[in-house]
């Protein structure tokens, strides 16, 4: 009997400490809140896709105006990303597994807090020079060192900027040391939202063939990490970084303090993204006063992530978002041009032709 009464207090004990746990790893949440952060989520991103698809269009124009051919990825790049991809995630994965999470995540925020700055002032100057009263001068900088004298001398750092990027830059720390110190959600949106816009605008697909591989390869690289084993899911709980961006679904029960977030990563954002930003370079070069694939797989995208929202939700189970992406971003502009006879236009459009160097006839016989 004695053994009995003294055992009561370690149960109930027990079971109070079972409960303050389920309420304070899952937070109360409404259906509200989940259905403005899923909204939220959807706003945040199509608004990368849409504004830096036309930043890219910009871009390329800029670089051919200057007599520069961009970078653009090549089949055997887009056949070997998933591969690099899946080896970098197992690798993530184990480093979690094996070494202390804090010093990792201490190293990884101090790597994307450098790049989120400089991605952050990138998105900002036009921004900024539009605000700015035209009584503020925007004077030029030119930072040169060079290393030697005369015919032997090189160039170490050459690097023009303005007055305008100066300031770009205070707010980029500014909002870097926000993100530094508190981690806040808000403050993670903000460079994730301008390494998404930036990712669109300045990686380029030279045509749909290299997009269709990338996409299909990443595809297959989804599915497999997110249901074939827990890797994906446990990197991106673990990862803090500003790789993913994220929105409390409790925002109306606790305010901006608010815990319970829901989640998309920045691939499922960049990768259709850069897809989408060809499309509408298609339909510029077709000269028809039209963003007919650009809107139409645009329109696709925004319902294959709804599908994906709406699959999670019902099956409480974490979603390859790009299962649901993939197959509306290919399937739309590819049936669209098969309807309306743009189908070898499409796939013979390239952003940079390959240069042919003409052999004159004499030079062959001699």
């Amino acid at each position: 009997m004695a053994e009995s009464v003294t055992e009561i207090p370690i149960h109930i004990e027990e079971s109070v400490r079972e409960v303050v746990q389920n309420v304070t790893e899952k937070p109360p949440t409404s259906i509200e809140g989940i259905a403005i952060a899923y909204l939220s989520l959807v706003v945040m991103a199509v608004l990368p896709i849409f504004f830096g698809s036309f930043r890219s269009v910009k871009y390329l124009k800029e670089q051919k105006d200057a007599g520069e051919r961009p970078e653009t990825m090549s089949n055997r790049d887009a056949l070997m990303f998933p591969i690099i991809a899946s080896c970098a995630l197992f690798g993530l994965y184990l480093f979690f597994q094996f070494f202390s999470k804090e010093y990792i995540n201490l190293l990884l925020t101090g790597y994307f807090f450098f790049l989120g700055v400089l991605a952050l002032s990138h998105l900002l100057s036009p921004i900024i020079a539009l605000i700015v009263p035209a009584s503020v001068p925007n004077l030029p900088y030119h930072i040169h060192f060079t290393c030697g004298e005369r015919d032997a001398r090189c160039s170490l750092v050459n690097y023009k900027f303005t007055s305008y990027d100066v300031i770009c830059l205070i707010i980029s720390l500014c909002m870097g040391a926000w993100y530094l110190f508190k981690k806040h959600w808000i403050a993670n949106n903000l460079f994730g939202i301008a390494f998404a816009i930036n990712g669109v605008e300045l990686l380029h697909l030279n045509n749909v063939v290299t997009g269709c591989i990338l996409l299909c390869g990443l595809f297959l690289y989804d599915i497999f990490w997110v249901f074939g084993t827990n890797v994906m899911v446990t990197v991106a709980k673990s990862f803090e970084a500003p790789i993913k961006l994220v929105f409390p679904q409790d925002l109306l029960i606790n305010g901006l303090n608010a815990s319970n977030f829901a989640m998309l990563g920045l691939g499922d954002i960049v990768v259709p993204g850069i897809f989408i930003a060809l499309l509408l370079r298609f339909d510029k070069s077709l000269k028809r006063n039209s963003e007919f694939y650009f809107r139409a797989t645009f329109a696709a995208y925004i319902l294959g992530l709804l599908a994906t929202i709406l699959v999670m939700h019902v099956f409480k189970h974490a979603q390859p978002a790009l299962l649901y992406l993939v197959p509306a971003c290919l399937g739309t502009p590819l049936t669209l041009a098969l309807l309306k006879g743009d189908l070898n236009a499409l796939f013979n459009y390239e952003d940079q032709p390959a240069v042919v160097e003409a052999v004159d006839d004499k030079d062959k016989t001699e």
